[in-house]
């Protein structure tokens, strides 16, 4: 069964009040980025919905993609039919047939935007269950937690019919938040941050400190991975690896090794800080936890904010690895 197009629903962009059309135009803008390798495609940004047409793009490979574009709620992969029973009748039996194994349960859910529709939302429900009865055997309806649930939106322009309902990433699109840099480690703790820094829209920078020999060419490799990996996401980072060996060992030669550690991440504090004024950004975030190793007490981190009066963010403080 070929789709026309999908459908993506924004969830919580549709509490964003005056500033509602920017977020929508930014996530257009984010999706259009995504699907960059599909050039036949068309992106229509809406009030309420937003319509990707496929123009005969697969929507398996697109489907992939939107899969991991912050600040979409949910989306369907549907069929745009003519506002008439007869049409609606004969998508709907089309894509169950494509869709319908036996066994399945299934359901009919209509939702009507245009309260001036010929039928109601019951009605319709009836009519193209009937209508499906007459040309299936085998079906079995289940009102509550169903295998298959036909969707059926009527719309001012047109009909739209689905049987899937996906879940997006969810959050806010990246950029909305503004911008920062992230500290990135070669450990999991800032790569989960930079995760849910993004989530909330904010579009980051990664700035990596290396110093070999103290650090291996392969944990810089390591952290240019981990940045590609999170650009899937936003689309793209920019990755700044700052040379660091220098400061540590004028750093080891003259303090105390009780020292080390605190007067090492002031410094990175305080550089990553002069990166972000250099790149326009608001905040810093790194991957610190409370308690997730011995420098990393509250103590330690008041004494390494007191370079800089940039907020400093920490999303998984006090996240539990379990």
């Amino acid at each position: 069964m070929e789709y026309t197009e999908v459908m993506v629903r924004y969830g919580e962009l549709s509490t964003k009040g005056k500033n509602r059309r920017d977020f929508i135009a930014k996530l257009a803008d984010n999706i259009q980025k995504a699907l960059s390798t599909f050039p036949a495609i068309k992106i229509y940004p809406k009030h309420d919905r937003l319509h990707i047409i496929l123009n005969g793009a697969p929507f398996d490979e697109i489907d992939q993609k939107l899969k991991k574009v912050f600040g979409i709620q949910t989306y369907s992969p549907v069929i745009k039919t003519d506002r008439t029973l007869s049409a609606i009748e004969e998508t709907a039996l089309n894509l169950m047939q494509a869709t319908f194994r036996e066994g399945m349960t299934f359901k009919i859910n209509t939702r009507r935007s245009d309260h001036e529709f010929e039928y109601d939302t019951n009605q319709l429900n009836a009519l193209v269950g009937d209508y499906l009865f007459d040309h299936m055997s085998d079906l079995k309806v289940k009102m509550k937690n169903p295998d298959l649930v036909l969707r059926i939106e009527v719309r001012k322009d047109a009909i739209y019919i689905s049987n899937q309902l996906l879940h997006g990433a969810g959050g806010m699109p990246v950029g909305t938040a503004g911008r920062a840099v992230m500290m990135l480690s070669g450990g999991i703790d800032s790569p989960v941050a930079s995760y849910l820094a993004m989530k909330r829209g904010v579009k980051i920078d990664m700035v990596h400190f290396f110093s070999p020999p103290y650090t291996t060419d392969k944990a810089l490799a390591k952290a240019e991975e981990l940045t590609g990996i999170l650009a899937n996401y936003c689309g793209k980072i920019n990755f700044i690896a700052v040379p660091f060996t220098e400061i540590q060992e004028q750093i080891k030669e003259k303090l105390p090794e009780g020292y080390l550690m605190t007067v090492q991440r002031r410094f990175m504090l305080q550089l990553a800080d002069k990166i972000r004024e250099m790149r326009g950004g608001l905040a810093i975030f790194n991957g610190e936890s409370v308690g997730q190793v011995a420098s990393q007490t509250l103590e330690s981190m008041v004494a390494i904010n007191d370079v800089t009066n940039t907020p400093v963010l920490r999303p998984v403080a006090c996240l539990l690895y379990t």
